[in-house]
């Protein structure tokens, strides 16, 4: 036992060893520059005020303003034929819509027919 724990002691010394290396020290940086302090200044000002470059819309620019040359009444009207044309992209989309303003019967009829179709369910169960 005595000698797993001195083989572990040597393992682990020879590691920090290997592991242990110093870095050198380089000294003090010198900056040697040919700007002056305002052109520097303006120059994050200018930076700053540009705002975040690398952000998702920053090439995007502001967008136009849209303009169309279709009048308000025939966008309106093309809106509601839309709208009656139910959801186009619905699974029964291509078997049409069924209008109620088409119909032949009256009113009353309807009612009638409604009435006669809930009394035979209603009395067949």
């Amino acid at each position: 036992m005595k000698t797993s724990k001195i083989l572990a002691v040597a393992a682990l010394s020879l590691l920090t060893i290997a592991g242990a290396q110093a870095e050198t020290y380089q000294g003090v940086q010198t900056v040697n520059s040919v700007r002056t302090r305002a052109d520097v200044a303006a120059e994050a000002q200018a930076t700053a005020r540009a705002g975040n470059i690398y952000s998702d819309a920053a090439f995007a620019g502001v967008a136009p303003a849209l303009t169309n040359s279709i009048d308000r009444a025939t966008v309106s009207r093309e809106a509601v034929q839309t709208a009656r044309l139910g959801n186009i992209y619905g699974d029964n989309a291509s078997a049409g819509v069924l209008s109620v303003a088409g119909s032949r019967l009256d009113r009353a009829t309807v009612q009638a027919e409604a009435r006669a179709a809930a009394r035979s369910n209603t009395a067949s169960m």
